[in-house]
């Protein structure tokens, strides 16, 4: 049996301000977190960056989620690696709600 979860997904067709959006995203980040059951608590790091991306990391005990999001393309790539006892499908489900996107392309690794 595999110790962790690896999902990463690609949001394509995403509003560019969404993408910009340092709030939304921490906030998504929290939420993500809190539905996938993800143990402990923390305070996300989330940069703007000089070209109006953002990128973010929760790191949480055995966890971490992080984001990267590029708006002139209108893509968010989200990864989250997780103990292989929670659900980070429903993270994603978290991202998929709130950004709207035209495409979602998701795979989910066992890892360990």
């Amino acid at each position: 049996m595999s110790t962790y979860t690896h999902l990463s997904a690609d949001f394509h067709g995403v509003d560019a301000a969404r993408l910009r959006d340092v709030s939304l995203l921490t906030g998504l980040l929290i939420a993500a977190a809190g539905a996938a059951g993800l143990p402990g608590s923390g305070t996300p790091i989330v940069r703007r960056l000089p070209n109006d991306a953002v990128t973010g990391v929760l790191l949480l005990g055995a966890s971490q989620t992080t984001v990267l999001t590029d708006p002139e393309i209108g893509v968010l790539l989200l990864d989250v690696i997780a103990p292989a006892t929670h659900e980070p499908g429903k993270a994603l489900d978290v991202f998929a709600r709130r950004l709207a996107a035209r495409e979602v392309r998701s795979e989910q690794r066992a890892r360990g």
